[in-house]
């Protein structure tokens, strides 16, 4: 019994370093691979294969389990295509990029505890819109207001659906038109702060809807935990942090590097 005990706990090691290399070949090289191919398409689909349990099942099931992971995909595929944004030769960026999406995969992405949970959604927001306003800072504003849709829907409800409750529908239809209306008003004056050549852009945008979106989760841990009712003063902290944050981004720091 001991030896089968043992033998099990070495499987689990096994099995658990095994897990962490895999996550790190497909952090590191979908990075690598689109700064070495100057293209998205190899990046994401490896992005798309590391997704392969959402089909292995019967059809029927293939939607719920997209919207499942959608969270997960979004921020998968934003680091591949930012890091297609930021060019063919090899920057701090790119970095930063390859090691974010390391821990993602490793740290983050695992947890599932209400503040995991809100920190995952939070985090996808930033990214999510961070690529978006990238991508189609120059094209028709309704693809980047779609996108942010998408984005906002999936955010909330990462969050939403930890509870038992399942009448959240309509909250969650709600935050992603909240952050596509965000995108619609911003994208008429798109803000891009630079950082020297390190390659890193973050655009205003993606810090308006990352308040909104850490806001919405305390407001929903605050209703969880208080059947259904927020309370004041578990976010009148939180609602003051990202009331100012806008205010100061948007009043004095509007004069960026450049603007869209």
């Amino acid at each position: 019994m001991a030896d089968k005990v043992v033998l099990r706990k070495s499987r689990n090691v096994i099995s658990s370093i095994l897990h962490v290399l895999l996550n790190i070949l497909l952090g590191v090289g979908s990075i690598a691979i689109t700064v070495i191919s100057g293209s998205w398409i190899i990046g994401l689909v490896l992005v798309l294969i590391s997704k392969w349990r959402i089909f292995a099942v019967r059809p029927r099931f293939w939607f719920t389990n997209i919207k499942s992971s959608l969270v997960d995909l979004i921020v998968g595929a934003s680091f591949v295509f930012i890091t297609y944004c930021s060019g063919t030769e090899w920057l701090l960026v790119h970095i930063i990029l390859a090691l974010g999406y390391c821990i993602w995969l490793i740290a983050i992405k695992p947890l599932s505890s209400d503040i995991a949970t809100e920190v995952q959604a939070t985090f996808a927001m930033f990214i999510g819109s961070t690529t978006s306003s990238l991508l189609f800072a120059s094209s028709n504003p309704i693809l980047m207001t779609i996108c942010c849709f998408i984005i906002g829907f999936s955010c909330a409800r990462h969050i939403l659906v930890q509870t038992d409750d399942n009448d959240f529908g309509l909250i969650i239809l709600s935050c992603g038109l909240v952050s596509a209306e965000i995108a619609w008003l911003c994208n008429s004056w798109l803000i891009v702060y630079t950082f020297g050549t390190t390659g890193i852009a973050v655009p205003q945008i993606s810090i308006i809807l990352t308040a909104f979106t850490f806001l919405v989760g305390r407001m929903i841990t605050s209703a969880r935990a208080h059947d259904g009712r927020i309370s004041f003063s578990e976010i009148f902290a939180p609602a003051i942090f990202s009331v100012l944050v806008v205010l100061v981004i948007v009043i004095w720091f509007s004069k960026p590097i450049f603007d869209v």
